[in-house]
């Protein structure tokens, strides 16, 4: 028989009606849910803290904002476990751990697993008529009361660790989490299966085609490739060049980011994928411990493959923070980045949501920066972008080379792009989204592996729109020849794949994009691919000025073989002008004479460009992971460690005191007059104490 009673606390103020588990009892009762406030009272009153220990987290929570328990664990004060315990006595309700004794999948299930994790709910077991729900924030519980009621019925709040709770719902749902990561974007705007059936077929058929015609027709199919090239290179040296005046043209009056308070700062989740990174596990954490942001709203995910055993042994060893987390993903049919992004993005519990690399030095102050930027820009600016730079830019001539790529692409290109109200193709690290769009259009496609650039179209192709951010992200330029041909194959594969998913049906991508974003697609996608794979047949009239014979040049009309001479010329002033500019505004040391050997460095990006073209039909879903943490002395040129914190002093208990009456005053006036005549009276006591005494306290 279930038994109800009520249990009233001689509260200020009563919140809203909640059901609770009696501690020691199997009791169903209804009670008024106590306030926050005098936790930090409970937890010196039964020896879980200091006074003076919890008078630093009162204050880091009046500089930063947020709850008391989240300034707790941020600084490492108290043990999550021991915390929830007396949380759970402080609110009257039963403590479980879920660890120990497992949920039910199946209530999980009618919730979602998906919607537990974001909103921190664990439907555990049924008591009688009544749903156990799990949570580690019980004065939000009210806020999910309705909804959970809906669900299932009547429902009962019972306290658990966060970290547990996540664990105990993982190990229930991951294997189907997993499978969800797959297949989040819509089969529409997915390669997954659409690759597998239709485009080795395809090609297969355009390869034979071509073969057909350089048998029949050698000239005319000579002529129409060299036509093809030479006009993609004049659009794509057009688009280059409108993009970098764009870029240089002074913008309009932006909205000034306001100063935000500390209780109006997002929590944001940054989500760092790993995989075969154990040498630079250390580094990374050493980095992210720089970022300038209130622990306490900063959610750190080290996203880690189920078989890679020896970076997660690294990260242990590492020492992480507490607001930092190793996320396992489970196996699955595919391995890649975008699909290990997906299956944390359900754990993250930050309102924005960031993407670094395992070899990222961010700057300090980028976070911040992101905050105020999201909060005066229009809700339709769901990405922020920030630039991308390396810390070995002079190690060799590759990295040179890398650099001055680099900076045209981050600081003229893309900033070019966005203003021109074009699409802007993603980078792969140091994005930040707002959370709820990017849950819109269904996260990352796990198959593609450039899934940065189609995540910038599909936000294109949902009205949303990229800015850059001006904040500095250094990584490690990839300085040796074959694994760069390695990486840029698979970007290069990652271009032709988005390119032909959207291409699916041209009709609905002209309608979702209009008429010149559609045009700037096709510009920078098939022209940029078109470059890559076509560039041999351009540099052969490079025998022509020798008094070499060319068969396609002498079938040319001189007009149309001056206009050629015409767009090569064009096509070097923009790159020498972009790139120079380029360089200049990324500030780097290096001499603009570099730019002259660029033409020694294009020819790996079409090598990278067959074999991508290779893999499309023989590995299409394959990663070919970039090795990083090989340039030696990379940390040389990391950006500036941020001051320490001055460390916290011990307090007298008598101001200890006086800062927990400010925290449990009925009101801001009382407590404030509370806070005075108590500061007196320690005063007067101060004043009448020995000598020593009086040294000892102040």
């Amino acid at each position: 028989m279930l038994a109800l009673r009520h249990s009233f606390r001689p509260e200020p103020a009563l919140k809203p009606l909640v059901l609770g588990v009696a501690p020691g009892s199997r009791k169903i009762e209804v009670i008024h849910a106590p306030t926050a406030a005098g936790l930090g009272r409970r937890l010196v009153d039964e020896g879980l803290l200091a006074p003076h220990v919890l008078f630093r987290a009162l204050a880091h929570r009046r500089r930063h904002g947020g709850r008391l328990q989240d300034a707790l664990l941020s600084l490492g004060l108290v043990c999550e476990a021991r915390l929830s315990e007396v949380t759970a006595r402080h609110w009257a309700v039963r403590r479980v751990d879920p660890l120990k004794r497992p949920p039910d999948p199946r209530l999980i299930d009618r919730l979602g697993a998906a919607r537990a994790l974001r909103e921190g709910l664990l439907p555990w077991r049924r008591i009688g008529p009544a749903t156990v729900i799990l949570t580690a924030e019980p004065e939000d519980f009210g806020r999910h009361h309705a909804a959970l009621a809906a669900i299932f019925g009547p429902v009962v709040m019972a306290i658990a660790p966060a970290r547990a709770l996540s664990d105990a719902l993982l190990a229930a749902r991951a294997p189907r989490l997993a499978r969800a990561a797959e297949e989040r974007v819509p089969e529409a705007m997915s390669c997954r299966r659409w690759a597998r059936r239709t485009l080795p077929g395809a090609m297969a058929a355009a390869g034979a085609i071509l073969a057909l015609l350089a048998v029949i027709a050698p000239t005319a199919l000579s002529l129409l490739l060299v036509g093809w090239a030479v006009v993609t290179l004049a659009l794509t040296a057009g688009l280059k060049a409108a993009a970098t005046v764009a870029a240089l043209r002074k913008p309009g009056a932006a909205p000034v980011p306001p100063s935000l308070a500390p209780d109006d700062l997002p929590t944001i989740s940054i989500i760092v994928a790993l995989y075969r990174e154990a040498g630079i596990a250390a580094r990374l954490v050493r980095r992210l411990e720089r970022l300038a942001y209130p622990r306490e709203r900063l959610d750190v995910l080290l996203v880690v493959e189920a078989d890679d055993a020896v970076t997660r042994r690294a990260l242990v060893h590492a020492g992480l923070p507490p607001w930092m987390r190793v996320v396992v993903v489970p196996p699955g049919r595919v391995r890649t980045k975008p699909r290990a992004l997906n299956y944390a993005l359900d754990l993250c519990r930050g309102s924005i949501v960031g993407v670094y690399d395992a070899e990222d030095a961010p700057d300090p102050g980028q976070l911040l920066a992101v905050a105020r930027r999201f909060a005066a820009a229009p809700p339709e600016t769901v990405c922020l972008q920030g630039v991308l730079d390396f810390y070995n830019p002079t190690q060799n001539w590759l990295a040179r080379c890398f650099t001055l790529e680099y900076a045209c692409w981050f600081r003229l290109v893309l900033p070019g792009l966005a203003r021109l109200g074009l699409p802007v193709p993603l980078g792969g690290t140091t994005l930040f989204f707002r959370r709820v769009a990017l849950e819109a259009v269904g996260g990352w496609d796990a198959h593609n592996v450039t899934e940065d650039a189609d995540l910038g179209i599909r936000l294109c192709r949902h009205g949303m729109r990229t800015e850059l951010l001006d904040s500095v992200t250094y990584e490690e330029a990839n300085c040796r020849a074959y694994p760069w041909v390695r990486q840029r194959s698979r970007w290069i594969k990652g271009y032709m794949m988005t390119w032909a998913v959207h291409m699916r049906d041209p009709m609905r991508l002209w309608r979702e994009l209009g008429a010149w974003r559609f045009a700037g697609f096709q510009v920078l996608f098939l022209g940029t691919l078109s470059q890559s794979l076509l560039a041999p047949l351009l540099w052969s009239f490079l025998l022509v000025p020798f008094g070499l014979p060319h068969p396609v040049a002498d079938a040319l009309p001189p007009a149309a073989f001056a206009a050629m001479i015409g767009a090569f010329l064009f096509c070097e002033a923009v790159n020498l002008v972009a790139g120079w500019i380029g360089l200049r505004r990324a500030g780097a040391q290096m001499s603009p004479l570099w730019l002259l050997t660029l033409h020694g460095y294009f020819p790996l990006a079409t090598l990278a460009a067959y074999k991508g073209l290779w893999e499309m039909t023989a590995r299409p879903f394959f990663w070919d992971k970039t090795l990083h943490g090989i340039a030696p002395g990379t940390a040389g040129g990391e950006v500036a460690l941020p001051p320490p914190p001055a460390p916290a002093l011990p307090l007298p208990a008598a101001h200890a005191a006086i800062l927990d009456r400010w925290q449990t005053g009925p009101t801001a006036t009382e407590a404030k007059s509370v806070v005075v005549s108590d500061a007196f009276r320690v005063v007067q006591r101060v004043r009448n104490s020995p000598a020593s005494t009086r040294r000892r306290v102040s």
